[in-house]
């Protein structure tokens, strides 16, 4: 898997020693914070980065037996990103590209997805911004925020659950100041299918998210990593709310998801709030996500099997505090509760988060551990049915 990385270094660097023998201007830098840099005055730029992310998880058999009862050992991430301008600073674009089999969806599918985000941007100024492609669609914050900044090895159950995840189509932003409040408008009108999808058909997705930071804005844009790392001196916040009206999705998750049998179609309309704060080496985070299901969530076959499309509310709340300039610890809380359409066919679902992280070089490069607990139906009890331990370690290097 570094066999592209590698390449696309020594190409860079060999284009940048002929450019500049050549008097044509190309320069090739490593930026700690960016990666490696390469630009021609305001014609061109490209940032390459790469990642890896590395984990060792092991799931008991339940929660009064210790035995391994699953495990999840494997390359979770393994990502080459480029991103820059061409011709203009105002014409950007970005893309991302994953080689693992989680990022490729050959997990559970049959064919390899190696495209994550491939869009074209023009920003006119420094408040608007339009785009078209694929990318993540302004959603819960958890998953806007990037899976290789995140405090704990994986994101939460609500997540899982009520995610947008990644769509193909067009985006607009505006961002501005009004006296210290900084504002930020997300719209996007997109496939509804997901990414890398085949045309679908006449249903398409709709969604808007606005932000609000009363104290003006996060230091190095600390509203889109998790934890305080940049020990924000003053009290930082950011509140968002968002909606999203999935017109005749055909998966389950909407963007995610087993696709709904038989060509039958169901429209799924999000509702998603959320909130940040980030003090002095504190961090606390909490995101409200709600989905209605017009039609009936349980999708029937021809054949009697069935396809369910989660219907009902979730609720996460994390919480964490830097010891020292290197040194994490994080606790994270998270509840899914099916609506009463479907508290026959699914139960209600939670877990406990207790992390620690070291980190090395900001997010870039870290080591994650965690211990968490699962439960069902309310019961937390070690006997009850569902209940399980997890112990994940992971590690996170890159550029």
């Amino acid at each position: 898997m570094r066999v592209p990385f590698l390449l696309v270094v020594l190409l860079a660097l060999s284009a940048s020693t002929s450019a500049q023998r050549s008097g044509e201007g190309l320069t090739a830098r490593f930026d700690r914070s960016k990666g490696l840099v390469l630009q021609r005055d305001s014609l061109f730029k490209m940032t390459v980065r790469f990642r890896m992310q590395n984990r060792f998880a092991l799931l008991s058999t339940s929660g009064d037996d210790l035995t391994i009862g699953s495990s999840d050992i494997r390359i979770r991430r393994m990502r080459l990103r480029f991103d820059g301008f061409v011709l203009s600073p105002k014409i950007q674009y970005k893309v991302q590209l994953g080689f693992s089999k989680a990022d490729m969806d050959l997990v559970d599918g049959t064919v390899a997805q190696p495209i994550r985000d491939a869009i074209a941007l023009y920003t006119p100024d420094a408040h608007w911004t339009f785009a078209i492609g694929q990318t993540k669609l302004p959603g819960n914050r958890q998953r806007v925020v990037s899976s290789g900044a995140l405090q704990l090895p994986d994101r939460s159950i609500v997540n899982a659950a009520f995610t947008l995840d990644r769509d193909f189509g067009v985006f607009g932003t505006w961002q501005g100041r009004i006296k210290a409040h900084e504002l930020a408008v997300k719209v996007a009108l997109t496939s509804g299918e997901g990414r890398n999808a085949s045309p679908g058909d006449d249903g398409l997705c709709y969604t808007g998210r606005l932000e609000w930071l009363p104290f003006g804005a996060f230091a190095e844009d600390g509203d889109y990593f998790e934890g305080d790392l940049a020990r924000e001196p003053s009290v930082k916040v950011s509140v968002g709310a968002g909606y999203s009206a999935n017109i005749h999705a055909r998966r389950a998750g909407g963007q995610l998801g087993e696709t709904l049998p038989d060509g039958q179609e169901r429209t799924l309309n999000t509702f998603i709030a959320d909130a940040l704060l980030k003090y002095r080496g504190l961090a606390v985070t909490t995101e409200f996500c709600h989905r209605d299901v017009v039609g009936q969530p349980m999708v029937m076959a021809a054949d009697g099997g069935s396809v369910l499309v989660l219907e009902g509310w979730g609720w996460n709340t994390q919480l964490s505090k830097l010891l020292g300039e290197k040194n994490e610890v994080v606790g994270r809380y998270s509840l899914v509760v099916p609506s009463a359409r479907l508290m026959g066919s699914t139960s209600q679902r939670e877990e406990g988060w207790l992390g620690y992280t070291r980190y090395i070089n900001h997010h870039r490069v870290k080591m994650q551990s965690a211990v968490s607990y699962a439960w069902a139906k309310g019961r937390a009890a070690l006997d009850a049915p569902g209940a399980r331990w997890g112990v994940w370690l992971q590690v996170e290097l890159g550029i």
